[in-house]
Parts: structure tokens; sequence; C-alpha cells
């Protein structure tokens, strides 16, 4: 199993879906219009080989940790919808996965500082988690470095984890002494990033390949397809936090995965969401609740 695929676990499938096409309104999805009966669901989660089962599970999962809310559609089937934390957590997500601008050099740094009394070193284990996944790179023990696109996003992130009395976030420029270049190299693992930008491609550019020859887009294969690669492309731009391209390896693969991405959102979104539309129509009731 390639690692792309690995990533595709049931949870992260549905967040994927709610992300793309649950959000009960009229957004950038033009999805599902309210809360996603549990039925429609399993349908829509079955579309991308995933049981019953371990529907039920992840949706558990989700609920435990407060992203997903219990709700009932109007004719009273059991259903899901987002919170609040996990609508603002998508929102923040948006502004990455969908066209972020590009970095200038220019634009600076965000540097975040932080110190943990040792009585609560399990909230320093979250912080140093919490910022890897926002795509910091670390410039020295409890120092935190990002681009400076990245400050908003990770206020938010900090309060909502109620992290922020451990940490300052500071913005400015790199005075020295090494090249920014090199430096750049020391506080990320640009190899490992460009390795997961490559595997992106791997998987997902002969999908683009293949849509380019069709002359139809039918909704269920175009639904199945699209999920997959965000649900795939959606982890990269926090893994790589969008580093100015004067920075960058000659040979940076990043333009061209998001280009492939960027592609198949144009072709198959659309299309994707006629399916979630039609997989939530209709009776729900038999499911029962999670």
């Amino acid at each position: 199993m390639s690692d792309q695929q690995a990533q595709h676990t049931p949870r992260s499938l549905i967040v994927t879906f709610y992300g793309a096409y649950g959000r009960g309104g009229p957004d950038r999805s033009s999805g599902v219009p309210g809360p996603v009966p549990v039925a429609a669901l399993i349908r829509l989660l079955g579309a991308l080989g995933v049981d019953p089962p371990s529907v039920r599970s992840a949706v558990s999962r989700l609920k435990r940790r407060g992203l997903l809310v219990a709700g009932r559609t109007a004719a009273g089937a059991a259903a899901y919808g987002l919170s609040d934390d996990a609508r603002q957590l998508l929102e923040d997500g948006d502004r990455r996965i969908f066209g972020r601008p590009a970095a200038r050099l220019s634009d600076g740094w965000v540097l975040a500082v932080f110190s943990v009394p040792e009585e609560e070193r399990h909230k320093r284990h979250l912080l140093r988690s919490r910022l890897s996944r926002l795509g910091f790179g670390t410039a020295a023990p409890g120092v935190w470095i990002a681009p400076a696109h990245l400050y908003e996003e990770t206020r938010h992130t900090l309060e909502r984890l109620e992290l922020a009395p451990y940490v300052d976030l500071f913005t400015g420029a790199h005075a020295g002494f090494a090249p920014t270049a090199q430096a750049v190299a020391r506080w990320w693992d640009l190899d490992a990033i460009a390795a997961r930008h490559r595997a992106f491609l791997a998987e997902h550019e002969p999908v683009l390949a293949r849509w380019a020859r069709r002359r139809s887009v039918p909704p269920e294969a175009a639904y199945r397809d699209y999920l997959l690669a965000l649900d795939a492309w959606r982890r990269l731009p926090y893994e790589d936090p969008g580093l100015p391209s004067p920075l960058l390896p000659a040979d940076w693969p990043g333009g061209r995965a998001a280009e492939v991405f960027g592609r198949l959102d144009a072709k198959l979104r659309a299309a994707g969401a006629r399916y979630a539309r039609e997989a939530t129509a209709g009776p729900h009731r038999a499911q029962g609740t999670v």
C-alpha cells in the first residue's frame, strides 16, 4: 500500500467529505444543505470502499472529539453536522488547501516562542505537535518559525486549544548570519516534504490524465476520485508551509502538485457535489443513530 493510500482512513475521509460537501450552506462546495443522515454517510463512504461498521466507529470518534454534533433531518432521521470548532478548522484549512497565495521574501516570518511549566509538560508535547502540523520549522529548542502568512491561523489554533498563555508570537525578518536559504534547509526537512509532493503526483497525476481524456464527468466516479485526491492533498499544505520560491531547490515539485490538485478540483468538484446530494436524498430512517 502506498503512503497516499495509507492516509485514506475512514475518519480522515469523513473529515474530507464534510470539508468538501457537508457544511450545510451555500459555501464553496454547493454540497449537502444540512446535517448528513447516518445512512447517507454510510452510502457516501461506501463509494470509497469503507464498510458501515468503520463509518459508525469513525463518526463516534469524531463526535467524542467535538468535531461532529448529532442532529435530525427534517424527516426525523439521525444525522450529523459540524461543530463550530470544526467549521473554524475547515475555514482555516480553505485558505491553504484551495489556493494559498505565494509567499514572498518580503513578507517575513512569524516566530512562536513557548515555555511550559514542567508540571504541564503534556502541553509542551501538544504545542510541538500542533506547531509542526501547522507547518512550522524548528529554529532552536522552544523557537519555531513559519512564513508570516500563517500568523492568523496560528493565533486561531493556539486560542482554540487554550495554549495561547504559553506562547509569544513575533513577526519580522531573518537578519543573519547564514543565508536564509541555508537556514531554511535547517529549519525544515525539505527532502521529506518534496518526497510527499512526488508521492501525491505519482498517485494523482495519472488520475488527472484519465479525466483529461474523458468527455463526460459521471458524478459517482468524479466524487470518488475527487474525495481521494482531496484527502491526500489537504495534508500537503500543512506539511509544506509555502516557503518563498527563491528559498527552495530548483526542482521543487510543490508547484506541479498544486497544479494537479487544482485541475482535479476544477474538473471534478461540481460533479462530485451532485453525487453527494443524490446520496443524501430520500428516506434515511432505517440506519438509526451512532
